[in-house]
């Protein structure tokens, strides 16, 4: 580093000293001095034990490597393959029944089943969108977008036939959930209020109300001509908006103008997979737009149409109860920090010269950043219990789960806060956390807030641990392997027995193709069904149309059924998902190559080339998906795992990656900043980090992604003197 300053064995950024110093400890209460000199004596501490289980990952891995040689193919046989997890201490032994106790946790969390939005924290304007997507518009969200399947599509000039629809649509959404005691909304002509609750004069002259009257809790304006109708249906608010003066609402029977649903009550703010930060000032602009978010200061100019306006987080709303009292709900989504993975090592901080974890690092700043929540004179608080919410990323097993519950004592201790204070969320995303989820449970039985599977990031450690195991099967094949239906089964059943409802979510994975809601309708129901609490979704729309499946399902009922069933197999969890007959064609292996490659290069060119960690990529077939490191590490890992069993060549791969360069840089051919591939394959760091990703794949610790990211993104930052 060429600016550092000195701290005890520390050498730290000036970058990130003087941001720390100048930006977020004023208004903590915490000196400067005694904060530097105790996260010194902190990193010395965690520092190396984050080191010696990475050296477990490893040495885990190297045991089961040979124990696959040794045994190869698909009947190797679960009975002995389990026992010798055990004898490694890959498979811990279970110490009976775990109980959560976790306290002090927001309603949005604990009680109250919703989507959940995931964003890069380093783009402020998806942050703010993001943090502000805990209402959003029904009308909007269905207009435009594929999610009603038939009749015109959304043009620029508004489509009234189009309109209709929606309105329709909205009208059966209100039906199905807030019935009338007679007639429908359909027929509604005007909304009003009286001493026996909310009164709907209907066109034929009667009068109905809701069958169930305290799902009308609010409103806002005139009695006789409110404005705003405030529902609750599910622990979800839904607000009807009347306006006849309103392009909507004057053409409406009844002047609803809107039809606006609590949609994404968390976002995680994400500081891992979705970004790009390999230097110091890269990753400032990480802690400093989650600072903004915690000080309610982060804002953002937009440039709409050559109309500048300024996008900022959102006031609470205020409306009158049925009491006649105030009623104030959050405008935003309550907000957690994903922090890197431990296997992530930085130089913004060395400890006696050596780059130090930067989780760690992670844990103590996004920690000390979330202190400015609790600022008596900010006016709208993230926790209104006083928590600040840490989803932690690819943690293997209990141990690694224990040290981040260390860690967190001693970042409460470091920042003078309570203890359990620091919530904890946990990634079931690697597969030795997967067979031991109820110990990982136990190691955090006091903060866990959040247990989440990952299709992606864990069929692509899958595919990694059983490397050796023999060839795995064709890339859509492994979406119905028998490991993963027991997976995503095992993590509720797990979750609901050690009595997380009430503290923690259950959440499940993310919904990747933005562009296809009506996919999206139809089929992410399957996850709240599954006794999911929150599922993932890609954009604040998504939100909104999938927080009518939280309307139609309800959760804690499906929940209660479900403690009743057999816990998953683990013999089916630990078996890999092989082929069992390789006999492919030439033109099957071509396309699975294809497949997977497009979609490497699609997503590395953009992260090597514009640091961007998270976008929506056309696929092969050009349907666009929301790609990010674990989509590149299940691809990578993939075709590395082919290459091991000789599914393909090395000269196959390479031809395969010049052809799918070509595709790719057409795809990008309308961006004048872009820079094609396919021009100079030599010298082109963006393609060459895409071969190493394949040929070195079988090498990265856990198939793991960054090392050859950032290593590749560092050269391209020198190549263009940035």
């Amino acid at each position: 580093m060429a600016n550092t300053v000195r701290l005890q064995n520390l050498e730290v950024d000036s970058l990130l000293y003087d941001f720390v110093n100048d930006e977020v400890l004023p208004g903590t209460g915490i000196e400067t001095k005694a904060f530097w000199d105790e996260f010194a004596t902190l990193i010395k501490m965690f520092a190396p034990e984050n080191a010696k289980l990475l050296d477990k990952r490893d040495r885990l891995q190297q045991q089961i490597n040979a124990w696959h040689r040794q045994n190869p193919g698909i009947n190797f046989g679960k009975v002995k393959y389990k026992s010798f997890l055990v004898d490694i201490g890959y498979l811990s032994k279970e110490q009976g029944p775990v109980t959560v106790v976790t306290d002090n946790v927001d309603l949005e969390i604990a009680r109250v089943a919703a989507p959940q939005l995931v964003v890069p924290v380093n783009n402020a304007r998806y942050a703010l969108n993001a943090a502000n997507a805990r209402w959003g518009s029904l009308y909007d969200a269905l207009y435009g977008t594929d999610a009603i399947a038939q009749g015109p599509e959304p043009t620029a000039v508004y489509d009234s036939q189009r309109g209709a629809k929606v309105v329709q649509y909205v009208r059966a959404f209100l039906d199905q959930h807030f019935p009338l005691t007679q007639g429908s909304h359909r027929e509604a002509t005007s909304y009003q209020l009286g001493k026996q609750g909310l009164a709907v004069h209907l066109s034929n002259g009667t009068i109905a109300s809701l069958k169930t009257p305290k799902e009308f809790i609010g409103y806002s304006g005139p009695l006789g001509s409110p404005t705003l109708l405030l529902l609750i249906h599910h622990g979800l608010h839904v607000e009807i908006h009347i306006d006849r003066s309103d392009r909507i609402g004057c053409i409406d029977s009844a002047g609803i103008s809107d039809v606006v649903l609590e949609s994404a009550l968390t976002t995680i703010q994400d500081c891992e997979d979705s970004v790009a930060a390999v230097n110091t000032q890269e990753k400032l602009v990480v802690y400093r737009n989650w600072l903004g978010l915690m000080k309610g200061e982060l804002a953002v100019t937009i440039n709409k149409n050559g109309k500048l306006f300024k996008r900022q987080l959102n006031p609470n709303r205020h409306y009158i109860s049925v009491s006649g009292e105030t009623l104030v709900l959050p405008g935003r989504s309550l907000m957690l920090v994903r922090n890197v993975g431990a296997h992530m090592l930085t130089r913004m901080i060395t400890f006696e010269s050596q780059a130090i974890p930067e989780t760690i690092v992670d844990a103590v700043l996004t920690s000390l950043i979330g202190l400015h929540d609790f600022n008596p004179a900010k006016l709208v608080k993230n926790s209104l219990r006083k928590s600040i919410y840490i989803v932690k990323p690819k943690m293997h097993g209990p141990e690694e789960v224990a040290f981040a519950n260390r860690l967190f004592d001693a970042t409460e201790d470091l920042l003078r806060l309570p203890r359990y204070t620091l919530k904890i969320g946990i990634m079931d995303e690697e597969r030795r956390t997967t067979v031991n989820l109820a110990e990982c449970i136990r190691a955090v039985r006091q903060r866990v807030v959040f247990i989440n599977t990952g299709f992606l990031d864990r069929t692509g450690d899958e595919i990694h641990t059983s490397m050796e195991a023999g060839a795995m099967s064709r890339k859509q094949e492994l979406k119905q392997a028998i490991w993963l239906d027991a997976y995503e089964r095992q993590n509720v059943d797990i979750g609901l027995k050690s009595g997380l409802p009430g503290h923690a979510q259950i959440g499940k994975g993310m919904w990747a193709m933005p562009d296809l809601m009506a996919n999206m309708l139809a089929s992410k129901i399957t996850q709240p069904l599954a006794g999911a609490s929150t599922a993932w979704v890609p954009s604040p729309t998504a939100a909104t149309l999938h927080a009518m499946h939280y309307h139609q399902v309800n959760v804690t009922e499906v929940q209660a059924a479900l403690r009743a069933r057999p816990q998953a197999s683990l013999e089916d969890i630990l078996t890999p998902p092989l082929a069992t007959d390789t006999d492919w064609s030439t033109t099957e292996i071509e396309q699975e190559l294809q497949i997977n490659i497009q979609s490497i290069l699609g997503y590395v060119v953009r992260w090597i080339d514009f640091g961007i960690g998270c976008s929506k990529v056309p696929d092969f077939l050009n349907v666009a998906l929301m790609e990010d490191r674990a989509t590149l590490r299940i691809s990578s890992q993939h075709i590395a795992n082919w290459l091991h069993h000789q599914i393909c060549s090395r000269e196959q791969v390479l031809e395969v990656l010049k052809q799918m360069a070509v595709v790719v840089d057409r795809q990008n051919g309308t961006d004048p900043h872009y820079q094609p591939m396919s021009h100079n394959f030599a010298d082109n760091i963006a393609f060459k980090a895409a071969c190493d990703l394949i040929f070195k794949g079988r090498d990265q610790p856990n198939g793991y992604t960054e090392a050859v990211l950032h290593a590749r993104r560092k050269e391209k930052l020198l190549e263009i003197g940035a």
